[in-house]
């Protein structure tokens, strides 16, 4: 009987263990048809056939993922097969980030189903790069396929990594640097992540963004400078690792789960919507998380999954919840069943920006716009959000909000309760001094004593004729803001940010035009939001009726 087995199952309030009597026989080589051979644990409790839970990793197999994974669901009824990607952990080859899951993911499968101890049932599970490996083989994997759970993760990684079209500078380079450092360490994937902040902030900074790797990490990393290289939208470089397509083809039920703060929300949802819209049978689970929050969703995770498994592998539908889908409202701090996502009730409602710098459900009456000054050599920060470092979650805004090239449009104090669940956009009709620029869009939450809470943004980079201009030459910038679950209370305020970065969340855009690769030059903008009936713009609330 394991202690800390006991303790797992009571953090991740999990159903009673079936037995402690746990095998785990280590490195087992799978071959794959080139040659290489791919390490994985094989957990297993004593007696017969069970189904199996296949989980491939970049993160090692051993240490949070054995206590975590291996051992509670293997307490619980199933044979576990953890198993290192490709040229991670004792795997041989190279690791090629993203391309070579579905050939690797697909022998695999192929080599369990050859062994005396596979009944022929399989479920995969995993969150980020542990879900994406799922979706690059789960339309090809066949009837051995019974159930699957991708968590905090995309079906494919090109809007992740470019989201408005422009380099999520800070995730995809820590994540650069985890995946390159994480084993010189005995705290693996997490001494990436908590040494990042401090080693990588000043390089951020540094230009040309091609050299990021070489100061940071010594030498420069292959993906990483072709990540930069194939910026552009439209590139058939991702099609290979883009498995969004096929999302809809997968017929066997899923548990998605998401966090409000999540890098990978947007897609987390639409690979869901998906599955709804081809009439799949598909859970859906959003918490108020980031991305780097592993030991607060992980337990969710493995018991919404446990409870899925149960029911589609050993007939056991007990676990199963009656509402497809449960978010977590912020603002209220409350957990919310629902039926479906976006929620029936909810209601686009428009606020529009004002002169004074107001924001009013009213339209803007005629006035001269707002202007600022963006600096990309003093770029403005990025402060919490959905990043992939400890800047990230709800944070205090005031600080940021007092920069000269950050706007803040509030609305009156509210008589009552509001909120706000389902998509948010923002329209902004803007002009800039420059061809090449940003605009960022927040939406806060202002309470009594003044202090601002950031709960959902976006970004978007502007190039020549991405917008096209209006007749009159502004443009009009319209961008999708992360979804939101949240209630403003009565006595707070509804704030929009608009600003031109939020860095080194995103790239800053150094405004000359340049390849992103190896921009050097920075040039400064003029930037221009207006307000008024002709350029009404707009920030759309889902508000609950």
């Amino acid at each position: 009987m394991s202690i800390s087995s006991r303790l797992i199952g009571k953090l991740f309030d999990l159903p009673p263990a079936e037995t402690y009597d746990i095998t785990i026989e280590r490195d087992v080589k799978v071959p794959m048809p080139d040659g290489v051979v791919l390490l994985a644990d094989h957990y297993y409790p004593g007696k017969g056939r069970p189904p199996t839970i296949l989980i491939r990793s970049p993160y090692g197999r051993r240490s949070v993922f054995g206590l975590m994974l291996g051992r509670p669901f293997a307490e619980r009824g199933f044979q576990v097969f953890i198993q290192s990607c490709r040229g991670t952990f004792g795997s041989g080859g190279t690791l090629d980030p993203f391309h070579q899951e579905r050939a690797d993911g697909l022998a695999t499968v192929e080599w369990l189903k050859k062994q005396d101890w596979f009944n022929g049932e399989l479920a995969t599970f995993g969150q980020s790069y542990l879900g994406f490996v799922q979706w690059a083989i789960a339309k090809e994997m066949g009837s051995v396929l019974k159930a699957m759970a991708t968590w905090v993760t995309s079906a494919e990684f090109r809007t992740v990594t470019y989201p408005g079209e422009s380099l999520w500078l800070e995730s995809s380079f820590g994540w650069t640097n985890q995946i390159v450092t994480q084993e010189g360490s005995p705290l693996g994937i997490f001494m990436g992540l908590l040494a990042g902040d401090r080693k990588m902030r000043p390089a951020y900074r540094h230009l040309p963004l091609i050299e990021v790797d070489e100061r940071v990490l010594g030498r420069p990393v292959r993906f990483w400078r072709e990540w930069l290289e194939h910026n552009e939208p439209g590139d058939e470089w991702w099609t290979r690792s883009d498995f969004s397509g096929t999302v809809s083809q997968v017929t066997v039920p899923n548990h998605i789960g998401g966090g409000w703060y999540d890098i990978f929300l947007p897609q987390t949802i639409r690979d869901y919507l998906a599955l709804v819209h081809a009439g799949r049978q598909v859970y859906l689970t959003i918490g108020p998380w980031t991305h780097l929050d592993l030991l607060r969703y992980m337990g969710v995770s493995v018991k919404e999954a446990l409870a899925l498994f149960r029911a589609h592998l050993l007939g056991d539908r007990s676990g199963l919840r009656e509402m497809p889908v449960r978010i977590f409202v912020m603002g209220a701090n409350e957990w919310r069943n629902l039926p479906g996502w976006p929620p029936a009730n909810s209601r686009p409602q428009r606020w529009y920006l004002h002169p004074g710098r107001i924001l009013s459900p009213e339209a803007p009456p005629e006035s001269e716009p707002d202007r600022y000054h963006y600096d990309p050599a003093d770029p403005t920060p990025g402060v919490g959000g959905a990043a992939m470092s400890a800047n990230s979650g709800p944070k205090d805004q005031r600080a940021l909000e007092a920069r000269p090239d950050v706007l803040v449009y509030t609305s009156a104090v509210l008589d009552r309760d509001m909120e706000v669940i389902g998509p948010v956009r923002a329209e902004l009709f803007v002009k800039s001094s420059l061809e090449h620029t940003d605009f960022f869009a927040r939406l806060c939450d202002v309470d009594p004593s003044g202090k601002s809470i950031n709960i959902c943004d976006a970004l978007v980079r502007l190039v020549p004729g991405r917008p096209l201009r209006e007749s009159d030459g502004t443009l009009r910038v319209s961008m999708d803001l992360w979804p939101a679950a949240y209630r403003f209370k009565r006595g707070h305020r509804i704030r929009l940010q608009v600003s031109s970065g939020a860095h080194p969340r995103w790239a800053r855009n150094p405004g000359s035009g340049e390849p992103l690769a190896t921009a050097k030059t920075l040039c400064a903008a003029d930037q221009t939001v207006f307000h008024d009936p002709a350029h009404p713009s707009v920030i759309v609330l889902p508000v609950q009726t």
